[in-house]
């Protein structure tokens, strides 16, 4: 595990207590943070480290790097390049561009491994029974979508602040996250047009609007922010219209409006959402139960470098055309 950030710790705690995983050593590069972890795992056999390349001799499986997106790159390079896995995990997003994300795709490649990028609402039973109804066809001919990301982090902020951009900003902080969903859902996008953006006296995006097609002309709009009013917890939700009906979904519920006004209506807690040991969501633990079984069977899983660099494509477009507005 390559950073002890709360991401680090939540996956940290999750794959030990899988039968089949054996968590073997931790890095990170505080000294302060390393020292408070040699004290917590002290009477156990997990070794900490400050430096990636001390990780190369444990003979490792697979390796998951939980540290900031302007780090994943050369990080994750280093994992290849030096040999100390061909198997990585690395939370959202792949890299800081998608230059550096096809790098990445082509080392992955050309050492065969095994990857996979923390985009964990896939993981949700309410988005997950979303797709499973537009697979069925219970919307019939798919007309347009919205999508949304909301948060309150940066509501009423006032200073020049860099906690947003050390994020990613909006879009690498929250917005990938939709942009993934709709891909999965919908297929490959192509960015149409750049509505709004605001940006922070730091110079990163905090709220972003922008519209996307899909194959047959499907339209969709993605709105993203950071300072959403009544939002002290990240959401995430769809709105998708057919010709045969309506799904709305978020987090929690989905809701099914078909065209002669019946509606049905399902929240997580219906659909099995329990899992077999939780922190934080439950889909984290699905998550990672899901890389753990690719790694058992030496197959690919999703969503790859492959799938996530896609979603890095689409961050630069709607960036790029921002630029030039």
């Amino acid at each position: 595990m390559i950073g002890l950030g709360k991401m680090g710790l939540l996956h940290a705690s999750l794959l030990n207590v899988f039968s089949e995983v054996e968590l073997v050593a931790l890095c990170e590069k505080s000294a302060l943070m390393s020292r408070l972890f040699r004290k917590m795992f002290s009477k156990t056999d997990v070794c900490i480290v400050d430096n990636v390349e001390k990780i190369g001799r444990f003979d490792l499986d697979a390796v998951y790097v939980t540290t900031p997106i302007s780090s994943h790159f050369p990080v994750i390079s280093a994992i290849f390049s030096k040999k100390i896995s061909r198997n990585v995990f690395v939370e959202k997003t792949l890299a800081s561009n998608y230059d550096q994300s096809k790098e990445l795709c082509a080392l992955a490649k050309s050492v065969a491994g095994v990857t996979m990028v923390g985009y964990m609402k896939r993981f949700s039973v309410v988005f997950r029974k979303a797709r499973e109804l537009m697979s069925q066809g219970s919307l019939g001919e798919l007309l347009q979508f919205k999508a949304y990301a909301y948060s309150s982090d940066f509501l009423g902020l006032t200073k020049e602040s860099k906690s947003s951009a050390s994020r990613g900003g909006a879009l690498s902080d929250l917005g990938c996250h939709v942009i993934d969903l709709a891909m999965w859902m919908f297929g490959q996008l192509e960015v149409k047009d750049v509505l709004s953006v605001v940006k922070n006296d730091a110079g990163s995006e905090t709220s972003v609007s922008f519209s996307a097609l899909g194959s047959n002309q499907l339209l969709g709009r993605f709105d993203v922010s950071q300072s959403m009013p009544g939002y002290r917890l990240p959401e995430f939700g769809l709105s998708i219209e057919g010709s045969d009906g309506r799904i709305d979904v978020n987090d929690d519920r989905l809701l099914l409006t078909l065209a002669d006004g019946t509606q049905r209506k399902w929240y997580r807690h219906n659909l099995k959402d329990g899992v077999a040991f939780s922190i934080g969501d439950p889909e984290y633990c699905r998550e990672d139960m899901t890389y753990v079984a690719s790694l058992l069977s030496n197959r690919q899983c999703e969503p790859s470098f492959e799938d996530a660099s896609m979603v890095d494509r689409i961050i630069d477009q709607v960036r790029d055309r921002s630029r030039s507005q």
